[in-house]
């Protein structure tokens, strides 16, 4: 049966055309959907009972069973999610002066076999559907009673993977009959996919893009991140000014610090060349441990100096705060879990 939050607005009524129905009670639907703590179709009260019955017997609603949900000290959440399956996924809800920040995943498993990141020894399962992908937002205001006001695609999964999916979930998200989160409170992550940059740069998004760099040196890089081997920096690089060229939006460049790897002062020198004259942000990680993994978290000293050079030579570069570690909810600690 059909997940009926995989379509945008535009497709909903599109689908409901094909039901021999009005357009405007597919925006009714919508606006149940996404406004209200609806699970079932029952409660949709101003829908006739032959409308709901026809919804019931066409579509399901997705919605998600808690596994299990753990709290950080710092007040980070991670949930554990039933996809209704027998696979699972993890999102983690986030606090900020600005609001709340809801980290999502895209896949189950991923492919990208990133060194540092947790996600790397799973296999992967498939992509989520667009749905699936805003179910883990409406389930997270569901428990918690709140709004989410941010969203950034950083959890298990490579986005661009996943790219039509992960758009209808952006226009999903965006619509202002619906969830209402502004494009400029959505980030979109990739470990740089450089086909999928140049034909996201020729969508009409306000979204922000963040690019996993992480390095300096094509070797390095690829030590790090294997699809550096299909999509070198340079190309990855080209790539990124095409976008900006395109779209006049900033870039994020995500650059995790590990210890005697690439957090030297020549690292910062090549960065600082690598990224000259680009509108672009540099978001400093200090890496996580991971199960197996064999990088280690560079020394506070080195990761200030990295960026204090960074902004001294014109790139402005700031350390991200280190939110929910201690349950395994930090950057690059997802994993899927089997159920």
């Amino acid at each position: 049966m059909k997940n009926i939050k995989d379509y945008n607005l535009e497709q909903l009524k599109e689908e409901f055309i094909a039901l021999k129905e009005k357009p405007y009670r597919a925006e009714q639907v919508f606006k149940w959907l996404y406004t209200t703590n609806i699970t079932s179709f029952d409660e949709m009260t101003n829908l006739s009972v032959e409308l709901r019955q026809k919804l019931k017997q066409n579509y399901q609603l997705c919605i998600y069973n808690i596994i299990q949900k753990q709290v950080s000290a710092d007040g980070t959440k991670k949930y554990l999610f039933d996809v209704l399956d027998g696979n699972a996924i993890e999102t983690v809800l986030m606090e900020y002066k600005h609001g709340k920040s809801l980290c999502v995943s895209s896949q189950i498993g991923c492919k990208m076999g990133c060194k540092f990141c947790a996600s790397t020894g799973i296999q992967f399962v498939r992509n989520l559907t667009a749905g699936e992908i805003v179910e883990q937002i409406l389930a997270v205001q569901r428990d918690e009673a709140v709004k989410i006001s941010n969203v950034v695609f950083m959890g298990i999964g490579e986005p661009l993977d996943n790219y039509d999916n992960v758009l209808t979930a952006i226009k999903i998200l965006n619509n202002q009959k619906g969830l209402n989160i502004g494009a400029r409170h959505i980030s979109l992550s990739t470990s740089g996919l450089v086909p999928k940059i140049n034909q996201l740069a020729e969508e009409d998004l306000q979204c922000t893009l963040s690019i996993s760099l992480h390095a300096t040196t094509n070797e390095k890089r690829s030590a790090m991140m294997p699809v550096n081997n299909a999509y070198p920096i340079e190309e990855l690089i080209k790539a990124c000014k095409n976008y900006i060229q395109k779209t006049n939006r900033r870039i994020s460049f995500e650059y995790a610090l590990a210890k005697d790897n690439n957090d030297n002062q020549e690292d910062a020198k090549r960065l600082v060349k690598l990224l000259k004259g680009m509108i672009c942000h540099v978001n400093l990680i200090p890496i996580n441990k991971i199960e197996n993994g064999t990088f280690v978290k560079s020394t506070n000293e080195n990761i200030i100096k990295f960026r204090d050079y960074l902004n001294e030579n014109g790139i402005v570069a700031t350390i991200r705060r280190e939110l929910g570690s201690d349950i395994e909810a930090a950057c690059g600690q997802l994993r899927r879990k089997n159920l």
